[in-house]
């Protein structure tokens, strides 16, 4: 059995190779063969018995540049793409991007997920099955009418399924997309003043900065620049009137040495929704669950997924929904400033509205428990959510959901469904 990989460079505690990864020889010995270890040589794919080991998040685009240089997906032998992930480095949340990708085009796609008894079954049936089950048709309900909603610096270039059509955004929700460059940020980076930074921290009732638990130690010029993030979109949401804003984020680790964890965490506590990545569903989803809900939420990916417990992450929480938070460092770098979050346990709610604007899920969860460890988004949630598994593997709308606490899936599928 052939096994390709694909590794994003962002994520450094992924330097081994992958034949020495416990989680393979786990998996090899329960085969009872080894792989052929392909790595990232793709020449014969499709001539053989494949799997592609996603390992990192971060890692869609390069699946797209091997397999659709002309823009279309073309998947030689035209066999089900099989994506083997682990439970850490955003693995299976990039194979749900790309298995919705490859959906969006009709090939048939599977995750591989589980332990390594679950995989191995798994990997000897070879079989892709859909879901679907949990889909709810989105009619036109304008719940948006009037809002602006700020793109900075374009989606994020692994989110290969996450495409909106402004137009269309206009006529199901009522909203308007505004692109902005990314160098306008930039440019407010650079001019927000102590004294500005200062006030929004006493504003935000911030509390003081810590040692951070993973990572690289947080310097307070980092984290003054994490607040004059903040301070610069709130500036740059004032100018266009915007309620809400996406921003690819990533771009700035390499311009400011920081991220927008933080200006996110913040933002969304004040009542303008943010989102992480350029990810323009997810930006529409957490508006449509606070127009509907009144209620912020929190931007996820899907980590680990046991029987009806499922694993989220990530490095930014609007801080009026969670009970305490500490500081850390931004799980892929080491670097910057994240928020590890604590929510309450009890009821919430997960919602996305696909890239296309014609679908949505929408289902009441639990919330059990939070975790805090070192290979994942640094707020961890431990959901227990029945069926929600197989839609995860199977039929996923993209990568990023939102969870809002408490159970609001009443009100949002009269909101918003047909």
């Amino acid at each position: 059995m052939n096994l390709y990989t694909l590794t994003s460079d962002l994520h450094g505690e992924m330097s081994l190779n992958a034949r020495e990864e416990r989680f393979i020889q786990d998996i090899e010995k329960a085969l009872g063969s080894e792989f052929c270890h392909k790595g990232q040589h793709y020449e014969d794919y499709g001539h053989g018995d494949d799997v592609i080991y996603v390992r990192t998040g971060g890692t869609e685009g390069s699946f797209k540049a091997v397999f659709a240089e002309d823009g279309s997906p073309r998947i030689p032998g035209g066999k089900t793409v099989r994506l083997l992930t682990s439970g850490q480095s955003n693995s299976l949340a990039a194979s749900m991007e790309i298995l919705s990708y490859l959906h969006q085009h009709d090939i048939p796609g599977q995750i591989v997920h589980g332990s390594a008894d679950e995989i191995v079954r798994a990997l000897k049936e070879s079989t892709a099955t859909t879901s679907g089950s949990l889909r709810k048709k989105l009619r036109k309900n304008r719940l948006l009418e009037g809002k602006k909603m700020g793109i900075i610096g374009n989606p994020s270039d692994w989110l290969i399924s996450s495409d909106v059509d402004p137009a269309k955004a206009r006529e199901m929700l009522g909203v308007e997309l505004i692109d902005i460059e990314m160098s306008e940020l930039l440019r407010e980076i650079e001019t927000v003043s102590g004294e500005e930074i200062q006030a929004a921290i006493g504003k935000a009732r911030l509390k003081d900065l810590n040692t951070a638990k993973y990572g690289k130690p947080i310097s307070a010029e980092s984290f003054s620049k994490s607040i004059a993030v903040y301070s610069a979109l709130r500036k740059i949401a004032d100018r266009y009137g915007l309620s809400g804003l996406t921003i690819r984020c990533f771009d700035l680790l390499g311009t400011i040495g920081n991220t927008g964890c933080m200006a996110l965490a913040i933002l969304n506590s004040e009542g303008i929704v943010g989102t992480c990545e350029g990810d323009v569903p997810a930006m529409l989803s957490m508006a449509v669950a606070k127009a509907a809900t009144t209620r912020s939420s929190f931007q996820v990916n899907l980590s680990k997924a046991e029987g009806d417990r499922l694993l989220f992450a990530h490095c930014t929480v609007p801080l009026d929904i969670i009970d305490d938070y500490c500081y850390d460092t931004h799980f892929e770098s080491g670097i910057g400033v994240a928020v590890h979050g604590e929510f309450a346990p009890g009821a919430a709610t997960i919602i996305k509205i696909g890239s296309e604007l014609g679908e949505c899920v929408i289902e009441d969860v639990e919330i059990e428990k939070n975790q805090y460890e070192n290979n994942l988004c640094r707020t961890q949630i431990i959901v227990k959510a029945k069926g929600l598994r197989d839609y995860m593997l199977t039929e996923p709308l993209g990568n990023h959901h939102v969870i809002i606490p408490g159970h609001h899936t009443e009100e949002l599928v009269k909101a918003i469904t047909h």
